[in-house]
């Protein structure tokens, strides 16, 4: 008896407990889940997926296959994804896009030029790819893991670190959680900078240039419409109803310029 009614206690509590947690929960309503891409059938594992600043591509990490892929939105499972960098060989080399060889990044980051930075954590190093191809900009030099400051060659990582783009303050940002430090690299300024214009500014740059035509036109235009009347009112090109009227306002003894051009002539005969 006393066995049946610990029983029924338990019971109570544990639904009592499951009210009480689902009772935290708030549904926001209106959302839905799709699956655009398919690793098992693309047979690769995507690790980590970041949009490329300047294009309408996305850049897909394989962390089995270390290799970076492009693909153009929107996606779906069925989209073409294009090798970007990495030859799929596991390594530790730079040089050009395609050939260069990574050890299986988790995480990377893109810069607002479209440069990608990857932390190679198998490998102690921070990478880039651009479009010149794969650098290391930190780390990689020294064997084993660490914790050292300074130059790129004498960097040194643990084996667990993430890498971030701060636009704010042209820098990454690694968060080195084996050393349970946060460590910054400070990029050239080219780098910060924006990799290609918008749409939108490359209107405003037509709209523009539009504009400065129209107004230089529309100023040439009232020029040579205003152009006469200024001569007329210096003097330089009168008509001759112009003349005539002058000639026959008073002067200041109240004679007309006509008299006195008629009294000149007398005077002379």
């Amino acid at each position: 008896m006393a066995s049946l009614l610990l029983v029924f206690c338990f019971i109570v509590f544990f639904l009592l407990a499951s009210n009480h947690v689902s009772a935290d929960r708030i549904l926001d309503d209106g959302y839905k889940v799709t699956t655009v891409i398919d690793g098992h059938k693309l047979k690769l594992n995507p690790h980590m997926v970041l949009p490329r600043p300047g294009s309408s591509d996305l850049i897909v990490l394989d962390y089995f296959g270390s290799v970076f892929y492009t693909v153009s939105l929107p996606i779906s499972q069925n989209s073409d994804f294009k090798q970007f960098s990495g030859d799929g060989v596991i390594g530790f080399s730079d040089g050009a896009a395609g050939s260069a060889r990574f050890n299986k990044p988790k995480s990377f980051t893109v810069d607002l030029k479209g440069n990608i930075y990857v932390a190679e954590r198998n490998n102690g190093a921070i990478r880039m790819i651009s479009d010149s191809g794969v650098t290391t900009i930190a780390g990689g030099y020294s064997e084993g893991t660490g914790h050292q400051d300074g130059p790129a060659q004498n960097a040194t990582f643990s084996n667990d670190f993430e890498v971030s783009f701060v636009p704010e303050i042209c820098a990454l940002l690694i968060s080195d959680h084996g050393n349970q430090l946060v460590r910054q690299i400070d990029l050239k300024p080219e780098n910060c900078a924006r990799g290609s214009q918008s749409a939108f500014g490359g209107v405003s740059i037509w709209v523009l240039a539009l504009g400065l035509v129209f107004s230089c036109v529309l100023g040439m235009v009232m020029g040579f419409v205003i152009h006469p009347h200024i001569r007329s009112y210096t003097g330089r090109l009168q008509s001759p109803s112009l003349r005539q009227d002058m000639e026959a306002l008073p002067n200041q003894s109240g004679e007309t310029n006509t008299d006195v051009l008629l009294r000149h002539q007398k005077r002379s005969c």
